[in-house]
């Protein structure tokens, strides 16, 4: 008996964007925990001076801090020039005022989700506009490293740093800023957990399961 396929299978994440992605997605969950931790260390008490619980923190908030940096920048390139091109395609949908149409219909459950690329319009805005909050994030997190951390990559900062402080109004300013943009990354991940798992009950495909495997499935046209 023959086989008939019903779906298509197409590869739309690489594995260096899957990777990327967990990744960033581990980044940020440290960062948040040891970044409200060293605004407010409640585990230990204030006279405590023979203990380095603040010291750990600070450095895993570092060391996932440049790995979020890293791969911010990585991402930035890997959209313009990754071999497969489906996020650059999903540029076309925001051109398109029809495909704006479309996406919002769907999220009231009326039709169908019909993408050039591999975001409706509003996702991929969306995902623009967190990728420049993550650069922001990145470039107010290495400004007050650069003034704790005078030597290495801290000295190279220096004078860009003291630039961006004064830009800022002072480091009190620079640290709210920052403090917000955490929030600001908080809600998103929140929206895009709730959408990720949503949009695969809703449409059956393009869910987590493709940040997962690198593939989504169609039905088969007939």
């Amino acid at each position: 008996m023959q086989h008939i396929a019903t779906h298509d299978r197409q590869l739309i994440f690489t594995p260096a964007i899957r990777i990327f992605h967990w990744l960033r997605a581990l980044s940020i969950l440290v960062l948040v925990i040891t970044g409200f931790y060293i605004a407010w260390p409640f585990l230990v008490a204030p006279a405590s001076t023979d203990v380095l619980v603040q010291g750990w923190i600070r450095f895993a908030h570092i060391i996932f801090g440049f790995l979020l940096t890293s791969i911010t920048l990585v991402r930035f390139y890997l959209f313009f020039f990754s071999r497969i091109n489906h996020e650059r395609r999903s540029f076309k949908d925001v051109l398109s005022h029809r495909s704006w149409i479309t996406q919002i219909k769907s999220y009231f459950w009326m039709g169908s989700l019909d993408k050039a690329g591999v975001y409706g319009p509003l996702q991929f805005m969306t995902y623009v506009a967190i990728s420049f909050v993550a650069l922001i994030m990145c470039i107010t997190g290495l400004v007050l490293y650069a003034n704790v951390y005078h030597l290495g990559i801290g000295g190279m900062l220096g004078d860009v740093s003291a630039w961006i402080t004064g830009l800022c109004g002072g480091l009190a300013p620079l640290r709210i800023y920052h403090h917000y943009l955490t929030w600001a990354f908080i809600i998103f991940v929140m929206i895009h957990m709730y959408m990720a798992v949503w949009s695969g009950i809703r449409f059956k495909h393009n869910s987590v399961d493709s940040i997962v495997s690198g593939y989504d499935y169609h039905k088969v046209r007939k």
